[in-house]
C-alpha cells in the first residue's frame, strides 16, 4: 500500500535533518493518512479510502464525497477514486435526464 492520499494525492516528500552543527541526513516527511469510511449519496453506499487528514477537511467543506470528486481533477485521484468518480457522474446524469 503506498503512502500516498487516494484523493489528492499527497505524497511522501523528501528533506533533510540538519543539526545544530549543520550536519545533513537525509528524512521523509509522511502525510497524516487516515482510514475513513465516507457515504456517497448518490451511489447510497459507504467508500472505505486512505486518505489525507487535510483532504478529509476539504471533503467535508466542499459538501461530502460526491461534491469533492465531482471537482477533483482525475489526474491526482488514485484509481479507485476515478472509478468512483465515474460511477458517481454516470448516477448524477442519469438523475437529471429522469
Amino acid at each position: 500500500m503506498s503512502r500516498a492520499c487516494e484523493l489528492t494525492g499527497k505524497a511522501v516528500l523528501t528533506g533533510n535533518n540538519v543539526s545544530h552543527a549543520n550536519n545533513k541526513t537525509r528524512r521523509r516527511f509522511l502525510p497524516n493518512l487516515c482510514d475513513v469510511t465516507l457515504q456517497s449519496e448518490a451511489l447510497g453506499q459507504n467508500v472505505r479510502l486512505r486518505i489525507s487528514a487535510h483532504a478529509l477537511r476539504s471533503v467535508e467543506h466542499r459538501g461530502g464525497l460526491d461534491a469533492f470528486l465531482v471537482k477533483a481533477d482525475a489526474s491526482e485521484l488514485s484509481q479507485r477514486a476515478r472509478l468512483l468518480k465515474k460511477q458517481i457522474v454516470k448516477k448524477l446524469a442519469e438523475e437529471q435526464a429522469a
